[in-house]
């Protein structure tokens, strides 16, 4: 299990190469063939014991984390920036981050509370009302460890607490450690697994991904939401963590294939895992690029709930992330025995 390891590294989207190098080193020690797209997708062609004709399956998961982008340099020092993906402003303050390939650490500011107007106390500050602050003592020192572009990450340790795991980026890491699992089993047919780039600006690899591999089936791994938590509605929650793995019945990208989901239900149904379903329908993931490639494929979501997604800490769930494991071995394995 790789979730602690691969939830440390940086890996903002359109800046994955840490990442991307950990997983293909693991492939690497474990004699999986594999290739990098262009745009930094990470292909992993997982032979069968036939080592025949590929299945047509593709399981995929993106590698991509939330972050920030320096935008500019202040005369004081102090560090301008973007938002690369969804990330909501009101997580931000005082945060520790770490500043491109040499980790510079720094501390996102703001104007201090007493400084601030009666109006900016009661909403979150704006991006362009926030700034990183690095120690610089003005802009010519700042420029000695920073430049214009570089990736920002949160700065956060994996550990446990009780029964769950605590960290960052598990959008999507929790996913990729899952594909890392099912890359060390045994299996009677050849598929494709990829780690995609770039799903947290508009499932951009995952576009390149499935026009390249053309899959008949693809099993999309993912995190959710859960709202188990005070001040939210049972109604209008999404997911509780040790529910067990979410299945997607639609969301802004697209439908989930009847068969697959069906297949999905009637598999955690047959040996007792507990599941339940993505309620939540706003966003999008990369199953809508991929079930629009080519002609078109059948695809499925299956996903770890996940407290405070898109922020520097969250909470999730070993039990649920080990019973997805099991899910998506059976289904492949069922694929195998009967098709779709």
């Amino acid at each position: 299990m790789y979730i602690k390891e691969l939830s440390q590294l940086p890996g903002v989207s359109g800046d994955e190469s840490r990442v991307r190098n950990f997983i293909k080193e693991k492939l690497v020690q474990w004699g999986i063939k594999n290739q990098t797209d262009s745009m930094g997708n990470l292909y992993a062609f997982k032979e069968g014991r036939g080592k025949g004709e590929d299945s047509g399956i593709m399981l995929t998961a993106h590698m991509d984390e939330v972050g920030l982008m320096v935008s500019s340099i202040e005369k004081s020092g102090h560090l301008r920036f973007y938002k690369v993906g969804g990330i909501y402003e009101h997580t931000l303050v005082s945060k520790p981050v770490k500043i491109g390939h040499r980790d510079v650490r720094g501390v996102i500011g703001a104007k201090a509370i007493h400084l601030q107007k009666k109006d900016e106390r009661k909403k979150a500050l704006e991006v362009d009302k926030l700034y990183i602050d690095i120690g610089a003592k003005n802009r010519e020192d700042a420029e000695k460890a920073i430049k214009i572009g570089d990736y920002v990450s949160f700065d956060s340790e994996a550990s446990t607490i009780e029964n769950l795991v605590k960290g960052k980026a598990f959008d999507n890491r929790a996913g990729c450690a899952a594909l890392l699992e099912i890359l060390q089993k045994d299996y009677p047919f050849s598929f494709t697994v990829v780690f995609t780039v770039q799903e947290e600006v508009g499932s951009r690899g995952a576009r390149a991904a499935a026009h390249r591999v053309n899959p008949r089936i693809a099993l999309v791994l993912e995190t959710t939401g859960a709202m188990d938590i005070p001040g939210v509605k049972e109604q209008n929650g999404s997911v509780a963590i040790g529910g067990g793995p979410a299945f997607t019945l639609m969301d802004d990208s697209f439908m989930a294939h009847p068969q697959i989901l069906d297949r999905l239900v009637s598999i955690a149904g047959q040996e007792k895992i507990p599941y339940q379903f993505r309620r939540y329908t706003g966003s999008f993931t990369d199953a809508g690029a991929v079930a629009l490639a080519h002609s078109g494929a059948a695809v499925g979501v299956i996903s770890t709930p996940c407290r405070y997604i898109h922020t520097p800490v969250s909470l999730l769930s070993l039990e649920d992330w080990n019973h997805l494991v099991n899910i998506i071995d059976l289904f492949i394995r069922s694929v195998s025995e009967k098709g779709i």
